[in-house]
């Protein structure tokens, strides 16, 4: 694929992303006898081929592959968490295309460093070469930043590669987002972790021998970062150097390796993507999957409160009268959780998850309620009947107020069956109960007061 282009750009001296390539000693020495650089350093890739687990954009059907085989690389943003080769990528593709490679980090860069950067890129164009500008966390550049790479993208002076671990449509301008491609690049999953380790191995010299069990948690700990990975690969590596016979049991790997936070960030698209998750988890009655996203969600640093609150909003929301209860429940973990405090007050809303993923579902509240809201703003400012309102004046009796109003509790059944829309709106139904949970009753009880409605309304008729 790189021989596509000519005079391919030479490999930069430092990195920022995990390599996964193997490195050659040139005199069959071992790597980790004689480089002083970290593993995933040594095993940074030489060419996109051997990026592992981004066969997606890299592949031949992949939007960087037809970029690389078609020998047009456009402006992209490179989506995707820690460790994955977002670097990397930039990288490899500059050297495939032949193009001049730039990088900055918009946590260290300001709008004169990127003004450098584009007058070193109009040189280069002198010289018929273009650049491919990486700036690695691009999300962290303010708007009036992104908006300085505007008018060297659209007139060709570089190719801009950002890379983020934020969702492109939070953080990066309109205008910006509109003149790049977004790749999404995947986490690690098991089957790139094995293609690692058995290249962390190679690069070592040596057999770790782990157990299935072993393999299973460094995965799990590595939480979709290759980076991560290798450098407890390394870490392990080293033991096992020093104590050939050691086991390398789970024992052993918890005492080397400490577990890190899951990614998640409160502020960030994380946030809002795992409470969706506890979301439809609830609606669909999933209660062991609504625990996990819950635990996920405290795991993290998430405010209690918060989770508490969006509780409370799903028991109107997606149980409503279906099971009135829900609404009490969700409040009184609340209150529990504010008394208690953490960690302790947590098993409350524990519980509250469970009671509300549990209970029967319905949308007739949330419906009824956003119906009725649309009729609201439809109608404009209409009176109520005369016979709903109060005539606490002798004016106002004399206007009408009040005139011909049924006191239901004098009615037979206790019902009256009148009208309390404005006249000049017809009768509407908004509320449309289910037949799950209370919500049962309720439809029972509807249906006979709209057929007493019915039968006095046609008596009142026949009578005029």
């Amino acid at each position: 694929m790189a021989d596509l282009f000519a005079d391919p750009c030479p490999q930069p001296d430092h990195a920022h992303e995990a390599p996964f390539a193997q490195a050659d000693s040139g005199d069959g020495k071992t790597a980790a006898t004689k480089d002083p650089r970290p593993l995933a350093e040594r095993l940074r890739p030489a060419q996109l081929s051997e990026v592992v687990g981004q066969d997606q954009l890299l592949g031949a059907e992949g939007p960087i592959g037809r970029m690389v085989e078609q020998g047009r690389v456009k402006s992209l943003v490179l989506w995707g968490p820690p460790g994955v080769g977002k670097t990397t990528i930039a990288r490899l593709l500059a050297q495939a295309a032949g193009l001049r490679y730039a990088e900055v980090s918009a946590i260290f860069t300001g709008v004169a460093d990127l003004k450098k950067q584009f007058d070193a890129a109009r040189l280069a164009l002198t010289q018929a070469r273009q650049t491919l500008l990486f700036v690695d966390e691009i999300h962290r550049f303010n708007r009036s930043q992104q908006d300085s790479f505007l008018p060297v993208v659209e007139d060709g002076t570089i190719v801009l590669v950002g890379a983020t671990t934020e969702n492109p449509s939070f953080e990066l301008n309109s205008a910006l987002l509109s003149r790049m491609q977004v790749c999404v690049l995947n986490r690690l999953d098991a089957g790139d972790f094995d293609q690692l380790l058995v290249r962390a191995e190679q690069a070592e010299g040596l057999s770790l021998d782990l157990s299935d069990e072993v393999r299973r948690h460094l995965m799990a700990l590595a939480d979709g970062d290759g980076r991560y990975f290798l450098s407890m690969i390394e870490q392990l590596a080293e033991v096992k150097r020093a104590q050939p016979d050691l086991d390398l049991d789970l024992d052993t790997l918890t005492a080397l390796v400490s577990a890190r936070p899951a990614q998640y960030d409160r502020a960030q698209e994380a946030h809002y993507n795992l409470i969706s998750a506890l979301h439809k988890s609830l609606r669909g009655s999933d209660v062991d999957a609504a625990l996990y996203w819950f635990n996920r969600m405290l795991a993290g640093g998430e405010d209690p409160n918060y989770i508490a609150r969006r509780l409370t909003r799903f028991a109107s929301e997606d149980i409503g009268t279906a099971d009135p209860q829900a609404l009490v429940q969700a409040l009184s973990a609340w209150q529990a959780f504010e008394r208690i405090g953490s960690p302790e007050g947590e098993l409350n809303l524990a519980q509250a998850v469970i009671y509300l993923a549990t209970a029967p579902k319905s949308n007739a509240v949330y419906n009824g309620y956003k119906s009725a809201r649309r009729a609201a703003t439809a109608h404009g400012s209409l009176m109520p009947p005369k016979h709903a309102l109060n005539a606490p004046t002798k004016m106002m009796k004399d206007q009408g107020y009040g005139a011909g109003y049924s006191y239901d509790h004098e009615a037979p059944d206790g019902f009256s069956g009148q009208d309390y829309f404005p006249e000049e709106m017809s009768r509407q139904a908004f509320f449309a109960p289910k037949a799950v949970g209370f919500e049962r009753d309720l439809q029972k009880r509807l249906e006979y007061w709209q057929r007493l409605r019915d039968e006095r309304n046609a008596k009142d008729h026949s009578s005029t």
